[in-house]
C-alpha cells in the first residue's frame, strides 16, 4: 500500500516536473493552468490526470487534436517508479528520521529528473536547478551533521566529509576531461553536475556512480551508432546518463552495500 501511495505521488510530481521543464525553457512562471502548446487552449483538470489522460486522449489534444509528446507519460511513469523505490528503501513509518531522509531523496530525484529531461531536450544545463540542488544539499548537510554530532560522532567522522570528498572527486574528474579536451569531450555544465553528483553520493560511492554513468552512456551511444541514428561525431547529451547513474547508485548501494568492495579492491 505504501509503495502504491509513493507511486501515485510520483505520477503527480512527474506531471509537475514536465511543467517545470517546459516553462523553464520559456522563462515562464510555474504558476497557472497548463495550456496546449499547439492551440494554447487551457487544459481541463480531467485531461491533466497523470498517465491516464494521455492514454484516454490517445496522445492528442482534445481541442485541436495536436499530438501530445511521449515525454509526458514517460517522465510521469518513471518518476512514479523512482518514488516507489524511494518509499521502499528509505521510508519507515515507525522511524521519524526516515521522513527527513525520504523527503530529501524525493526532492533530489525530482530535480535530477528535471536536469535529465531538460538536457536531453535542449542540450543545456538550467543553472537555476543547479543552485536549487546545491541549496537542498547544504540544508541536508547541516541537518544530518547536527544529528551526527548529537549522536557523539567526531567531526572527522561526519558523513559530510565523505560528501565533500565525493564532490571534489566528481568536479575534478570532469574538470580534467573538459580542460584537457578543450571542451570536445564534455562541457562545463557536466563539471557542475559532476560536482553535485559527488556531493550527493559521497566517497567512495561516486566511483560506482561514474562507472554506471559511462557504462550506460557508452552502451546507449553504441546502440545509436549501430542503428545508424548517430555517428561517432554526433553530440549526445551526457547529463541524462549522469543523472541516471547517480539515481541507480543510490538504490544499488542501499540494496547491495558490498558492491563497492569489488570496485575498490
Amino acid at each position: 500500500m505504501i509503495l502504491l501511495i509513493f507511486f501515485i505521488l510520483g505520477l503527480i510530481i512527474g506531471s509537475f516536473l514536465n511543467v517545470i521543464v517546459y516553462r523553464l525553457r520559456l522563462a515562464d512562471t510555474i504558476l497557472g493552468r497548463s495550456r496546449c502548446p499547439h492551440c494554447a487552449d487551457q487544459i481541463h483538470w480531467y485531461d491533466n490526470i497523470p498517465l491516464f489522460s494521455f492514454i484516454l486522449l490517445r496522445a492528442k489534444c482534445r481541442a485541436c487534436k495536436g499530438e501530445i509528446s511521449w515525454q509526458y507519460p514517460v517522465v510521469e511513469f518513471f518518476t512514479g517508479l523512482i518514488f516507489a523505490l524511494a518509499g521502499r528503501y528509505f521510508f519507515n513509518f515507525m522511524d521519524f528520521a526516515s521522513f527527513w531522509e525520504t523527503g530529501f531523496y524525493l526532492i533530489i530525484f525530482s530535480l535530477l529528473i528535471v536536469l535529465l529531461v531538460y538536457d536531453w531536450q535542449y542540450m543545456e544545463v538550467p543553472i537555476l536547478i543547479f543552485w536549487v540542488i546545491l541549496a537542498v544539499l547544504i540544508v541536508n548537510f547541516i541537518f544530518v551533521s547536527f544529528s551526527e554530532i548529537n549522536m557523539g560522532l567526531d567531526i572527522k567522522n561526519l558523513s559530510i566529509v565523505s560528501n565533500l570528498i565525493g564532490g571534489f572527486t566528481g568536479w575534478f574528474f570532469f574538470f580534467c576531461l573538459v580542460f584537457f579536451s578543450k571542451e570536445k569531450w564534455m562541457g562545463w555544465g557536466d563539471v557542475y553536475i559532476g560536482f553535485l553528483a559527488g556531493l550527493i553520493l559521497g566517497w567512495p560511492n561516486i566511483l560506482l556512480g561514474l562507472l554506471l554513468t559511462f557504462t550506460i552512456g557508452a552502451t546507449f551511444s553504441l546502440a545509436l551508432i549501430s542503428l545508424k541514428k548517430r555517428t561517432m561525431k554526433s553530440q549526445i547529451p551526457f547529463i541524462p546518463f549522469l543523472a541516471i547513474g547517480t539515481i541507480l547508485t543510490i538504490f544499488i548501494i542501499r540494496e547491495f552495500p558490498f558492491v563497492l568492495d569489488y570496485i575498490i579492491y
